[in-house]
C-alpha cells in the first residue's frame, strides 16, 4: 500500500499556527466544540488534522481516518480533511481515494497539490487524460512544482509517450537534481524508450548521490545480466545493515541482491534473499474468501445466461484482452502483437475492473445474481461504448487495441457481456516456472497471494478451475498461447496469434522487441531482448527451497 506523501506536498499544512495561550488542545475527546466559537473550531480542526497527517505518514491509516472523519462531522466539507481521507485511500482504494481528492478540489479549486494527487488518483486507475488534465493545471498554478513534473511524467511514461516525460524530468532535475521522483523516473522514462546505457548512467548516479538508493539499485540490476559478480552486490549487502530501513527498501534491496545471486547460479542464496524480501512485505492472503469469489463466478456466468444476453454489448472486434498469471507471457505476447502496424498495445488496463467494482463484482461480494441483474441490454450497451472511447483515445485508428491486464481472467465473463466480438488470448505458462517467476518479484499488496509459496500454489489452483470453466462456456473461443510453444516455435505461434487477430501477417512481429513504446512491467528489461529459452523449466534451480509450493499446486505441477 502505497500512502506516503512527498515531503513537500506538506508545505500547504500549516505548521506555525500555535494556539495562543489558555485554548484547550483539541483530542479526539474534544472534538464537540461549540458551533458558534468558529475561531476554536478551526483551531481545533487544524490540530486535528496536523495529527491525522502524522499518523497517515507514520501509516498509522485507521487513527488518520478516525480524525479526519472527526473534523468533517464538525466542520462538513473541510477541504483539507478530503484530502488526507484521500492520501489514507490512495493504493488502497483507489476509486475511493479519486472522490475524495475531488470532493477537495471541489472546497478548494485552485490548490494545486489537491488537483496532483487528484491526477494521480486518475493515473492509479489508467484515466490518463484526465490525470494529465489536473497534473497540467497543477503545474499552471505552481510552475516549479517538482512533485507534479514527475507524476505528469510518469502518466505519459505509462500512456506510452515516455518522450513527451523526458523534458518534464529535465525541468524537475533543474529544480532538484537529487529528487529520488526525478532521477528514477528519468531512468524509467529512457527505459520506456529502449535507451538502458543511458537509464543505467542515472540509475548509477542516484546511488552516488544516496537518492532513492533501495529503488535505484533494485533497476540497476534488472538492466543486465551477470557473469561475474559485480561490485554492486557487496554494496547491496552493505546497505541492508545499515539502520532504520524502511520496509519497502528492505524489499527492494533482498529483490536486488537475490536477482545477481540467481544470475551468479548462487540459488540457494538468491532464493533466502526472495525470502526475506517476502518476510519484509507482510502481507496475507484468504484463500477461502478467493475460492469464494471463483465459486460464485462459475455459478453466475453460465451458458444459459449468455445464451439469454446474445444480443447484449457492442460488436466491434477492436478490443483485445490479454489474460493469465502474471509472469505467463502476456507482455511478450502484447510485444509480438502490437509490433503489427494495425495493433495497438495500451498496457495494463484497470477500465474493466472499475466497471466489474462498480457493480459488485468483486472478491468480497456474496451474491452475484444482483449485480448482474442491474447490467441490462442498454447499460451494457452504454458501458461498451464508454469503453470503446476510453481504448479510442490511445489509438483512434488501430483496428485491435490490445488490454494485457492479466487477471482479467477473472470478468471473462463480464467482458463478453460488454464486447461477445472481443478476441481473448489467454497466456499460460508451466505452472512451476510461473509461480517461481512471480515469486522472485516484487508486486504490489494487489497480489498478497504472492508473497507465500503455500498461497501462491493455491492460487494458481483456482486460476486454473476459473479458466477451465470459461474454456468450457465458450469453447474454441479463447486462444491458448503457451508460453513453451512460443519460445520453442516463435514464428509458427505469432503467425497463429497474428491470424487470430483476424489480421494479415506481418514480418515486424517477429522483431517485437525493437518495437518503439513504453513498458512499464517487471518484463521491461526482458522484451527488449530476442527470444530466450532460459527461462523454461527455470524452477529446477530451486526445486529443494519450493516444495511448499509444488505441494499446493498438486497435480498441476509438472516434475
Amino acid at each position: 500500500m502505497n500512502n506516503r506523501l512527498p515531503p513537500a506536498w506538506s508545505k500547504h499544512l500549516k505548521s506555525g499556527a500555535a494556539p495562543k495561550p489558555g485554548l484547550p488542545q483539541a483530542t479526539p475527546g474534544q472534538a464537540n466544540l461549540p458551533k458558534t466559537n468558529s475561531f476554536a473550531r478551526a483551531q481545533a480542526d487544524e490540530l486535528l488534522l496536523k495529527q491525522a497527517y502524522e499518523h497517515q505518514q507514520a501509516k498509522r491509516l485507521d487513527a488518520a481516518q478516525d480524525l479526519c472523519l472527526q473534523v468533517l462531522a464538525r466542520t462538513p466539507n473541510h477541504p483539507l480533511a478530503f484530502y488526507i481521507m484521500g492520501t489514507v485511500y490512495l493504493g488502497y482504494d483507489d476509486e475511493a481515494a479519486l472522490r475524495y481528492f475531488a470532493r477537495a478540489v471541489g472546497e478548494e479549486p485552485r490548490n494545486p497539490f489537491y488537483h496532483l494527487s487528484l491526477g494521480e488518483a486518475y493515473g492509479k486507475l489508467s484515466e490518463f487524460s484526465a490525470a494529465i488534465k489536473h497534473m497540467r493545471y497543477a503545474l499552471e498554478l505552481q510552475p516549479d512544482l517538482v512533485e507534479a513534473l514527475c507524476a505528469l511524467g510518469r502518466v505519459y511514461v505509462q500512456f506510452d509517450k515516455p518522450d513527451l516525460a523526458l523534458p518534464l524530468y529535465e525541468k524537475a532535475m533543474k529544480i532538484n537534481r537529487d529528487h529520488p521522483k526525478a532521477r528514477i523516473g528519468m531512468a524509467a522514462a529512457l527505459t520506456g524508450l529502449g535507451r538502458m546505457d543511458e537509464a543505467g548512467a542515472y540509475l548509477k548516479e542516484a546511488i552516488e548521490h544516496r537518492v532513492d538508493v533501495a529503488a535505484a539499485y533494485y533497476d540497476l540490476v534488472q538492466s543486465r545480466k551477470f557473469t561475474e559478480e559485480p561490485a554492486e552486490l557487496q554494496s547491496i549487502l552493505r546497505e541492508l545493515d545499515g539502520p532504520r530501513l524502511k520496509s519497502e527498501a528492505v524489499q527492494n534491496l533482498h529483490y536486488a541482491a537475490g536477482k545477481v545471486l540467481n544470475d551468479l547460479k548462487r540459488y540457494a542464496e538468491a532464493f533466502d534473499h526472495f525470502n526475506k524480501a517476502k518476510q519484509a512485505d507482510g502481507h496475507k492472503f484468504d484463500i477461502d474468501q478467493y475460492r469464494r469469489f471463483v465459486d460464485l463466478t462459475i455459478e453466475t456466468f453460465t451458458p444459459d445466461l449468455f445464451a439469454a444476453r446474445s444480443s447484449y454489448g457492442n460488436p466491434s472486434e477492436a478490443p483485445v484482452f490479454v489474460v493469465g498469471m502474471p509472469r505467463s507471457g502476456t507482455t511478450l505476447t502484447e510485444q509480438i502483437c502490437a509490433s503489427h502496424p494495425d495493433v495497438h498495445g495500451a498496457g495494463e488496463l484497470s477500465k474493466l475492473r472499475r466497471v466489474a467494482n462498480a457493480i459488485g463484482l468483486n472478491p468480497s461480494a456474496f451474491d452475484f445474481n444482483k449485480p448482474i441483474m442491474t447490467v441490462t441490454e442498454g447499460l451494457s450497451k452504454t458501458l461498451a461504448e464508454e469503453h470503446l472511447s476510453y481504448l479510442r483515445e490511445r489509438a483512434p485508428a488501430a483496428h485491435r487495441i490490445i488490454d494485457k491486464m492479466p487477471h482479467n481472467f477473472e470478468l471473462i465473463g463480464l467482458l463478453t457481456l460488454l464486447f461477445p466480438n472481443a478476441r481473448i488470448i489467454h497466456c499460460r505458462r508451466d505452472a512451476i516456472d510461473n509461480c517461481v517467476s512471480c515469486f522472485v518479484l516484487p508486486f504490489s499488496s494487489a497480489h498478497s497471494y504472492n508473497t507465500d509459496l503455500r498461497a501462491l500454489g493455491l492460487y494458481y489452483r483456482e486460476y486454473d478451475r476459473l479458466m477451465r470453466h470459461w474454456n468450457e462456456v465458450f469453447p474454441g473461443r479463447i486462444f491458448e498461447n503457451r508460453y513453451e510453444t512460443l519460445v520453442e516455435d516463435q514464428d509458427a505461434q505469432s503467425r497463429r496469434l497474428i491470424d487470430y487477430l483476424g489480421l494479415p501477417w506481418d514480418n515486424a512481429c517477429l522483431r517485437f522487441f525493437d518495437r518503439e513504446g513504453a513498458v512499464t512491467t517487471p518484463s521491461r528489461w526482458q522484451v527488449r531482448q530476442p527470444m530466450y529459452k532460459s527461462s523454461v523449466k527455470r524452477w529446477k534451480n530451486y526445486e529443494s527451497e519450493i516444495q511448499p509450493l509444488i505441494e499446493a499446486l498438486g497435480d498441476l505441477a509438472d516434475v
